[in-house]
């Protein structure tokens, strides 16, 4: 997954070129100018590295890495400050504050970039979706729990592992072959035909409470879509 960077920023020149050129170094870029919102937004996204304005309206830079720093779920979070300010007694304070690391404008783009890169040595891992989903079926990857609208699902493990696949890749279509590869395993002995058993407890399951969105392509394999399923 991308790495995030949150630009906390209130010129919206700077805020626009630093989003363009973060965006071509293969970041996701976030852009908040109001000071007021900057903590809210930062739990909301929980980026991997934020560039913080020293001087931002409603609240410093200062006092949102203070606060940055005294919440739990994002103190670690590595904060660059950015600021016209120049003098030691200046970057004393903001590193003082919890920042990790302090850059003067105007400054060059690519010792920006340089900098970001270095932080995202010791930046948490992205966070990765908790959910996978399609039309009304939810999976939760965390409590590995499956339901179709409000409507719990129970799943053995092979038919849970099928639906993992089908929802990460909807519309996709899988062969026996993969599916036997990817789902049993290559050291497993079973026969094609149990796919098919397999699927057909997973539609099973699924269609008590909905529409049938497993596709059997005829000859070829299944998949998860929303066109007519036709079972062969």
């Amino acid at each position: 997954m991308k790495h995030m960077v949150m630009v906390i920023e209130d010129e919206e020149a700077i805020g626009i070129m630093l989003k363009y050129n973060l965006e071509k170094e293969g970041f996701d870029v976030v852009v908040q100018s109001r000071g007021s919102k900057a903590v809210a937004d930062v739990e909301k996204f929980h980026p991997s590295v934020i560039l913080l304005d020293w001087m931002l309206p409603e609240m410093s830079g200062v006092e949102i890495c203070k606060l940055i720093r005294s919440k739990p779920d994002i103190k670690d979070i590595p904060i660059i400050m950015l600021t016209a300010k120049g003098e030691e007694e200046d970057k004393i304070k903001g590193l003082s504050a919890g920042a990790d690391d302090y850059v003067t404008k105007p400054f060059s783009i690519l010792e920006l970039v340089a900098r970001v890169k270095t932080q995202l040595r010791h930046a948490p891992e992205p966070v990765v979706d908790e959910d996978l989903v399609f039309e009304d079926i939810k999976m939760d990857l965390v409590t590995k729990k499956v339901f179709r609208g409000e409507n719990y699902i129970h799943l053995g493990p092979t038919e849970f592992r099928l639906l993992k696949l089908f929802l990460g890749n909807p519309k996709k279509v899988f062969s026996r072959e993969y599916l036997l590869k990817n789902v049993w395993g290559n050291n497993i002995y079973v026969e094609s035909r149990t796919v098919d058993v397999h699927i057909r407890r997973l539609r099973r399951a699924l269609n008590e409470y909905g529409p049938d969105y497993i596709r059997t392509v005829r000859a070829t394999g299944y998949a998860i879509d929303t066109n007519d399923s036709s079972e062969e």
